[in-house]
């Protein structure tokens, strides 16, 4: 894994999903090349992505479309984003975090968990927004720009703020 992170040049990792999944990667993107990444067709990831499955599941419904600078980390508990979904500029969708349960040692050595991240179909992810671990995001949610969501988002609503919050409900 390590030799096929480094030393495989980019424009191979977009060729192999482009044959595999006719995924259209960005060859300044940045994918681990691994078989927990299943891309649906027509899938587009923008330049200068980041996206990061080695312990976990990464699955992307079809085409959806992920912007320029994103960073996406799938964990033990996987990552799921439905069809038709988009991912604005500068996104993150981190799919792990730490245990803080105790004072008497460090967070950074009490190790990690993940729940996971689903995120439904037809989603629109703005700019800069920030999805954690244990979100599951209902279909066709619209996330304004610089959110921050990590819990449940009911469907076809329209979400602010950190935490995220309800502002609208689409009919």
């Amino acid at each position: 894994m390590l030799l096929r992170r480094f030393l495989t040049p980019p424009i191979v990792v977009s060729l192999v999903y482009w044959l595999r999944y006719r995924a259209k990667i960005s060859p300044r993107s940045e994918v681990d090349l691994t078989d927990n990444v299943k891309f649906g067709a027509h899938c587009v990831v923008s330049s200068f992505c980041k996206i990061k499955a080695a312990s976990g599941s990464l699955i992307l419904g079809d085409s959806v479309e992920i912007s320029t600078h994103c960073f996406v980390h799938a964990d033990t508990g996987g990552v799921t984003i439905g069809d038709h979904s988009m991912i604005g500029p500068l996104a993150c969708i981190v799919g792990v975090t730490y245990n803080y349960d105790t004072l008497d040692r460090p967070v950074a050595l009490q190790g990690k968990i993940s729940r996971g991240i689903r995120i439904g179909k037809g989603v629109w992810i703005g700019a800069g927004a920030k999805v954690l671990d244990g979100a599951d995001i209902g279909d066709n949610v619209i996330v304004t720009p610089n959110s921050v969501i990590s819990n449940r988002i009911p469907p076809n609503t329209i979400v602010q703020g950190n935490p995220a919050q309800v502002i609208f409900t689409r009919r």
